[in-house]
């Protein structure tokens, strides 16, 4: 399965970097194959261990702030891995 899903803290202040820079921490030392860009964090793996590392993710925002946002979105595809790169690979060949 992938994830995409943004973790912010509300209600503290403008600036929303230092808590989300903890957030991304979490998910890149998962181990699991990830990216992040502008407006989400993307993670690919089981389940059960996607799910614990949003988790984990979350809390140390929510350690931050008395408020925490969280978007998720997940494309569930048993059986299928290496999808993070596999389908903007196969987009890239119909855009050549």
């Amino acid at each position: 399965m992938i994830v995409a899903f943004s973790v912010s803290p509300l209600g503290e202040s403008d600036g929303v970097a230092e808590a989300v820079a903890k957030a991304v921490q979490v998910v890149r030392e998962s181990g699991l194959p990830n990216e992040t860009n502008a407006m989400f964090t993307l993670i690919e793996g089981e389940w059960d261990d996607v799910m614990a590392v949003v988790k984990r993710a979350t809390e140390v925002v929510q350690a931050e702030a008395p408020r925490v946002s969280l978007v998720l979105k997940a494309d569930i595809r048993p059986g299928h891995t290496g999808e993070l790169t596999g389908k903007v690979d196969r987009l890239e060949q119909h855009l050549r």
